[in-house]
């Protein structure tokens, strides 16, 4: 086998074992504006969704095109601050906030803002905040850094097709 050959196998090589390691799921994804912007990053049993959106205030709707969604799917929002967030689907609405005095998180579920979840939860959500060097990050507004969260498995219970997201890094007057 000559040097070229032996390249050119070594590179179909490569890519066959690529392709497998990366088993990307499909989904579509519609958002509120043009300048919105959600990178997938989809492994064989796990998606990341990274959020970016330069006005702040805005919503996407996910909507897988496989029968199920992977085993994990997290949330990466680029975001200044997370003043108010919801994800929600045909059942079930999750909604966080976190304070730019201080950091700390607040999440509840349908609606019902004075009955906020803990970590006995099946909706319980962890909201981990980072900087622009993916360390944790304490300091509110965030100059490009993100908001980072797990999506509970029980927020997938029935196998919704869709996912909605909505946020609003600060209230404007």
């Amino acid at each position: 086998m000559n040097y070229d050959s032996f390249i050119m196998v070594l590179l179909l090589t490569i890519a066959a074992t690529t392709a497998n390691a990366d088993d990307s799921h499909a989904f579509k994804i519609t958002t509120k504006r043009d300048s919105d912007r959600v990178v997938v990053k989809a492994r064989k049993d796990n998606v990341v969704f990274s959020v970016h959106s330069p006005f702040g205030i805005s919503n996407a709707v996910i909507e897988r095109a496989d029968e199920k969604w992977p085993d994990a799917v997290g949330l990466r929002l680029h975001l200044k601050g997370l003043e108010n967030f919801s994800v929600s689907n045909d059942k079930v609405k999750l909604e966080a906030s976190v304070s730019s005095q201080d950091g700390k998180v607040r999440l509840w579920k349908d609606g019902k803002e004075d009955t906020p979840l803990d970590a006995k939860s099946p909706y319980w959500t962890e909201i981990q905040i980072f900087g622009s060097d993916g360390k944790p990050a304490r300091t509110i507004p965030l100059k490009d850094g993100y908001f980072e969260l797990q999506l509970p498995k029980a927020f997938f219970e029935g196998n919704p097709k869709a996912i909605t997201l909505n946020w609003i890094d600060f209230y404007r007057n």
